[in-house]
């Protein structure tokens, strides 16, 4: 679904049919502890970019949201796991890396 800011996301939900006025983020209320979600943070979520460029099935997601240094303002932090391999991703937009070596994982658990 498209944000409020025009960034297609997959975690985005609203729904304004007769009269509702729901927003939310579905991937930081699945996190335990993700914070409060507010429409302003889709502006500088990284969650949109990620997908769109990683559709590596084996990564998971989780986000929340954070105060920065001087706690002035609010954003979105992600955090990424290679389910298959059970490593943190650094870069998610990249992957771990392994998952794509066609040598190093058992046939038939290449991702796509």
């Amino acid at each position: 679904m498209r944000t409020p800011y025009g960034a297609e996301c997959p975690f985005y939900y609203a729904d304004y049919y007769r009269g509702r006025e729901t927003q939310a983020c579905r991937l930081i209320e699945r996190t335990l502890s993700g914070g409060a979600w507010k429409p302003f943070l889709c502006a500088t979520c990284p969650v949109p970019r990620i997908v769109q460029a990683n559709a590596c099935p084996h990564l998971a997601l989780e986000a929340r949201v954070t105060k920065t240094w001087l706690g002035l303002r609010e954003q979105v932090r992600v955090y990424a796991v290679c389910t298959l391999r059970l490593v943190e991703v650094e870069r998610p937009e990249i992957g771990c890396g392994e998952c794509h070596l066609h040598r190093s994982l058992p046939p038939g658990s290449v991702c796509q």
